[in-house]
């Protein structure tokens, strides 16, 4: 493999075969390159493209990560893609165990702003729907349930969105609906439910890369967390 553009840090990232890597750089230093090279050098050493998880932000970013890899091996059976595509393809292979039947819904934001604007019409509460949804929003991604969120409650505010949050998943569920924010959350509780799936993703992803890495949030990190428990062959790469 030609290595001649890569700095001496860059090949050391790219070199390093097993184990965690943190790669930190400005922006348009190359970092995507690197972890795009990494991918070809892993599979130069015999690990299956099959067992590789590249995963960054946008569709569009993950297209042009995949057409890189494309340029360089002539492979495009390697997963790549969002955090939230990972999350989905999860949900459905596994939504029976999570409670959902197949042809379950992803809604839109404006389909979750519809049904919190009706929940508060039910409960005759006069509030703002984005700073509801907001909350409800911050709370997924932080692993929050309306369960847990309850210890939390200290304003009137923080009420009126545990009254909606209760509600708000309960028609989701009764609707056989998942909102953009559960293609994190469910994946991630559904590894705690059930080992056995978890395993079966660590098993399967044994190396990880993941691009952006800056702008993760709480559930992004506890999933990639999750998923490289076992092997620890994790490579990141962030401003």
């Amino acid at each position: 493999m030609d290595l001649t553009s890569l700095n001496e840090q860059q090949k050391k990232a790219v070199l390093k075969k097993d184990g965690p890597i943190l790669v930190m750089a400005g922006a348009g230093s190359g970092k995507t390159r690197v972890l795009t090279t990494r991918v070809a050098y892993l599979i130069e050493q015999g690990v299956s493209p099959y067992n590789i998880l590249a995963i960054t932000f946008t569709n569009k970013a993950a297209k042009e990560m995949k057409e890189r890899i494309y340029d360089l091996i002539g492979d495009n059976q390697i997963q790549v893609s969002t955090f939230h595509s990972f999350g989905l393809r999860l949900i459905r292979e596994n939504y029976q165990l999570l409670g959902y039947n197949k042809n379950f819904t992803i809604i839109d934001s404006d389909d979750s702003n519809s049904i919190i604007k009706k929940i508060l019409k039910e409960l005759n509460i006069d509030e703002n729907v984005k700073s509801i949804k907001n909350a409800i929003s911050s709370n997924k991604n932080e692993l929050i349930t309306p369960f847990e969120y309850e210890k939390y409650v200290q304003t009137d505010f923080d009420e009126v969105v545990l009254k909606v949050y209760e509600r708000y998943e309960r028609k989701l569920k009764q609707s056989n609906c998942v909102d953009f924010d559960d293609l994190l959350l469910l994946p991630i509780m559904l590894f705690r439910k059930e080992p056995e799936v978890l395993k079966k993703a660590q098993e399967k992803y044994k190396y990880i890369l993941i691009d952006e890495y800056q702008d993760t949030n709480e559930a992004q990190y506890i999933l990639a967390k999750m998923i490289s428990a076992k092997y620890k062959n994790i490579c990141v790469v962030g401003d």
